[in-house]
C-alpha cells in the first residue's frame, strides 16, 4: 500500500506524489532482514501507514490504515516477530549517506529528544528533564544520531538512555525485557557508541556538533578528548561556566568573554532560518589545553543582537586556520537535528508509539526514523528538481 497523500509542504505535492513508488525500492533495501515473507509485508505496510495521514499512529489507527482488521498484526510486529532491528538501523545509516552524503558538507549532529509517558511501565521511564516539555515530567529520553549536509538531513542511529533506577532494578528489567548486557550508560556514552558506529562505516562528515549536554562537565569532557584522539573536529555546546584554558591559567568561559572587546565581535549568519537569516554577533578565543598548544582549539560566542545579555558559548576544535565563518556555520546546523525532531514527530508518528519493551521500542523508532528519512531524500530530490538539477531517476 503507497502512501496516498505524502506529508511534505505543500509545494512539493506533486513532486513527491511521482516519486512514491520509490518506498518500494526503500522496503526492498531493508525486506532481507525480516525472516518470514508474512513480517516483511506487514513492515511494508508499517511504512506506509507511518507515511499517510493517520491522525494518530497508535495500533488500532495504524492497522487500519494498513488494511487490517485489529492491532494484533502491528503489535506482533514490533513485540514478537524476527527481525533484525539493529541490521535495519544500518541499512538506515547507507540510505542515509547514499542519497544526503557529502564530504565537504557532512556534519554529525547529536541531541536528545523526550517522549512523555503516564505510569511507570514503559522502559526507562521516569521523572526527569527533558527539553520536550521545557521542564521535569514523566518521561523517556532518547538519544539521536543525525547526518545533514547541503543535500538535507536525516537520523542515522539512536539509543534509549536508561536511567540508573532502571539499571539497576531487577525486576523492573525482567518485565521490560531489557538485555542482561545492557547496563547503566550516560548520555555521553551513548553518544560515543553511536558515533563509533558511525565512523566505522566511514560515514562523510569533517564535523560533530552537540548541545550542551554532550559538551559540558563528566564524561562530556572525555567526549572532547575522545574525538580529538580520533581527529574529528567538533563544535559543542557548553555552559558558561565551563572552566578553559586561556592565557597560562583556567577560567570560566564568561569571565573569558567579559573581558572582550567590541572590536572582538563579528556580526554573521548561522544559516538560513523560517524568518531568514540567523543573524547573531560571534567571538572566537584561541585556547590552550593541558600540556598542548592552542592552534586548532577556541572558544566560540554567540551573542543576541536584540539582547546583548544573551550568550551562548562553544568549545570548538578543528584544523589550524579554519575561519570563523565556519565555525559559526557548523554550530548553526544544530538547527537541523531539531526540525528532523519536528517533522519526524509530526510527520512518521515518532512519538506515538504504545511499546513498554525495550526491543519494541527500537523496532518502533527504527522504522519511523527510516520513513523520516525517506521524506528527507524526496525532499532533497525535489529541491534538485527546483534548482535545475537532472532529475532523478
Amino acid at each position: 500500500m503507497i502512501m496516498e497523500e505524502p506529508r511534505t509542504g505543500g509545494n512539493e505535492f506533486d513532486a513527491v506524489k511521482r516519486w512514491a513508488k520509490t518506498l518500494d525500492e526503500l522496503h526492498a533495501i531493508v525486506a532481507r532482514r525480516f525472516r518470514r515473507p508474512e513480517v516483511r509485508a506487514r513492515a511494508r505496510r508499517y511504512l506506509a501507514g507511518l507515511l499517510g495521514r493517520v491522525d494518530r499512529k497508535n495500533g488500532w489507527q495504524m492497522a487500519e490504515r494498513m488494511g487490517e482488521t485489529g492491532p494484533q498484526g502491528v503489535q506482533r510486529l514490533l513485540n514478537r516477530a524476527r527481525w533484525d532491528v539493529g541490521a535495519v538501523r544500518d541499512d538506515l545509516r547507507a540510505y542515509v549517506v547514499e542519497h544526503l552524503g557529502d564530504q565537504e558538507s557532512g556534519v554529525l549532529i547529536m541531541d536528545e529528544t523526550g517522549f512523555l509517558k503516564k505510569g511507570g511501565k514503559s522502559v526507562g521511564v521516569v521523572r526527569q528533564y527533558t527539553g520536550t516539555a521545557g521542564r521535569i515530567e514523566n518521561a523517556q529520553v532518547g538519544v539521536f544520531l543525525a547526518y545533514a549536509s547541503s543535500k538535507g538531513a536525516a537520523f542515522v542511529d539512536r539509543a534509549l538512555y536508561l536511567p540508573k533506577d532502571w539499571a539497576g532494578d531487577t525486576a523492573r528489567r525482567a518485565e521490560a525485557d531489557v538485555p542482561q548486557e545492557v547496563r547503566f550508560a550516560t548520555k555521553g556514552e551513548l553518544a560515543k557508541r553511536m558515533l563509533e558506529r558511525a565512523f566505522e562505516a566511514c560515514i562523510p562528515a569533517r564535523w560533530v556538533v552537540a548541545d550542551t549536554v554532550y559538551g559540558t562537565y563528566g564524561t562530556a569532557r572525555g567526549l572532547r578528548g575522545w574525538l580529538e584522539d580520533r581527529g574529528c573536529s567538533y563544535v559543542l555546546a557548553v555552559t558558561g561556566t565551563q572552566g578553559v584554558h586561556q592565557e597560562g591559567r583556567q577560567r570560566q568561559a564568561r569571565k573569558v568573554v567579559a573581558g572582550l572587546p567590541e572590536e572582538a565581535w563579528t556580526r554573521a549568519s548561522a544559516g538560513a532560518g523560517s524568518k531568514g537569516e540567523r543573524l547573531y554577533d560571534w567571538a572566537r578565543v584561541p585556547l590552550t589545553g593541558v600540556g598542548s598548544p592552542g592552534p586548532g582549539r577556541w572558544l566560540l560566542v554567540r551573542r543576541s543582537i536584540a539582547d546583548p545579555a544573551a550568550l551562548a558559548y562553544y568549545l570548538a576544535h578543528g584544523p589550524e586556520g579554519t575561519p570563523l565563518e565556519e565555525l559559526v556555520w557548523v554550530a548553526g546546523r544544530r538547527w537541523a537535528v531539531e526540525e528532523c525532531f519536528e517533522q519526524a514527530k509530526g510527520e512518521t508518528g515518532l512519538d506515538e508509539y504504545e511499546v513498554r519493551k525495550w526491543e519494541p521500542w527500537y523496532r518502533h523508532v527504527t522504522l519511523s526514523l527510516l520513513a523520516h528519512a525517506y521524506l528527507a531524500v524526496l525532499r532533497s530530490k525535489a529541491g534538485s528538481r527546483k534548482r535545475g538539477a537532472p532529475s532523478p531517476v
